[in-house]
């Protein structure tokens, strides 16, 4: 369902449920607004002393609902900062139907919309649109390396580093002030170097950030085309690594004719593995899209597993050289690896491969990754920095420095991001 739009207004108060679908051993029903407080008084009696839980009977209309806890959160010091109360209901469908019936009976309030809650806890300055992003990430991983990324984001970890980078701009941006407004006087010290200095270190700092690896790689999963000619045992291999029939095998060669991909975890690491048909010149014209299909995938591979000849191998630097079907063929030491699908021989050391190549293409542990649209952001201001360092006039340089806290800003949200707002708490589901 789409975010609140023009013409509704911003202090509604919203209820939802904000936890999964009954039956559940509880519920959990959210209300944030104005009208909160009034909301759980009228259905515990009274209201609980704030941030303190306590067991009430829930009626409306005189009939009891449930027993339940409930928790008051006042403004401003709660999770949307607006007044927040939470019902903490026994987890059958009847007893959360029942409750959502009766806020839904009361004046002023209505049902949360997907991302509505966690819109206002960032339009309210609970978090930053960056933290907003990790949090969408951390509903939709299903990896431990996503699942990491995303609470890094959602903490703050990037929101903490913009600060402290625009910290340092300002720094340069009131020495420049005090070299255009003050020099003349003779009693404040020019420091055009010193400020072109701070600006090459900290486009320096940015390029490094730049140079790691995307979260998207983390989202999408590595992609790993396992490739080579026909009756290679490629579709053999991708069954046996993401663990079930995902690729039709056959000793036909030229079985395969499209990509088959197949999303999978090792290693706690996500990767997509795409099974391609045999690369060899062919008479069929099916089969020979099947072959151009492949060669495209390889331009577009993170990492390729070649089953092939070494010497024939499109580029060794992305691959890992497997020598396949190591049980009918003699060893060959210009591989990395030699597997048996049929003895299992291999896999273990393949998959060890393929972790350890990962590591150097997706964000390490505990590392800050970055999406696209910061990469963007970044880029941008190290442009800014680059040009500011190098102005021989104060005013560019000065100029440079505006535009670099410009883009920053729009990384946390803090300017210049509606057109993408809605997009972005649409992710959500209703009741976060």
């Amino acid at each position: 369902m789409p975010s609140p739009g023009a013409g509704e207004t911003p202090r509604d108060t919203i209820f939802a449920l904000s936890s999964g679908a009954p039956p559940a051993a509880v519920a959990v029903v959210r209300i944030s607004g104005p009208r909160a407080p009034a909301a759980l008084e009228a259905l515990a009696g009274s209201l609980p002393r704030p941030r303190m839980a306590r067991l009430a009977t829930l009626r409306h209309g005189g009939e009891p609902l449930d027993q339940a806890l409930v928790l008051h959160f006042p403004a401003p010091h709660s999770e949307t900062g607006e007044d927040v109360a939470e019902l903490q209901l026994h987890g059958g469908r009847s007893v959360v139907a029942a409750v959502l019936a009766a806020l839904g009976t009361m004046e002023g309030l209505r049902p949360a919309r997907g991302g509505e809650f966690t819109r206002r806890a960032f339009e309210n300055g609970r978090i930053d649109l960056s933290e907003a992003e990790g949090l969408a990430d951390l509903l939709f991983s299903e990896t431990q390396s996503q699942r990491r990324a995303a609470l890094a984001l959602a903490g703050g970890a990037l929101g903490r580093q913009v600060e402290a980078w625009q910290a340092r701009l300002l720094g340069a941006a009131a020495r420049i002030e005090a070299d255009l407004d003050f020099s003349d006087e003779g009693d404040v010290p020019t420091g055009r170097e010193g400020v072109a200095a701070d600006l090459r270190a900290l486009g320096a700092e940015i390029e490094k950030w730049l140079a790691r690896p995307s979260v998207e790689r983390l989202r999408e999963g590595l992609r790993v085309v396992i490739a080579g000619p026909p009756n290679a045992g490629k579709s053999s291999l991708l069954n046996v690594l993401v663990g079930r029939e995902a690729a039709i095998t056959s000793e036909i060669a030229g079985t395969t004719r499209d990509l088959v991909e197949a999303p999978t975890a090792i290693g706690g690491s996500p990767f997509l593995l795409v099974d391609t048909a045999g690369l060899r010149e062919s008479g069929d014209p099916v089969e020979a899209i099947g072959v151009e299909r492949a060669r495209a995938s390889l331009e577009a591979a993170d990492l390729v597993l070649w089953l092939g000849s070494p010497d024939s191998c499109p580029d060794p630097t992305r691959s890992i050289l497997v020598q396949a079907k190591s049980d009918l063929t003699p060893p060959d030491l210009r591989t990395d690896v030699a597997v048996s699908v049929k003895t299992g021989a291999g896999i273990d050391s393949l998959i060890d491969l393929l972790v350890e190549r990962s590591r150097a293409l997706l964000p390490a542990e505990g590392e800050v990754a970055i999406n696209a649209r910061h990469r963007s952001l970044l880029a941008e201001v190290r442009e800014w920095l680059v040009e500011g360092a190098a102005a021989c006039d104060l005013l560019i340089a000065a100029e440079a420095v505006r535009q670099s806290l410009g883009a920053l800003d729009r990384i946390t949200g803090r300017a210049g991001v509606e057109d993408m707002l809605d997009t972005l708490f649409g992710r959500f589901c209703i009741g976060k």
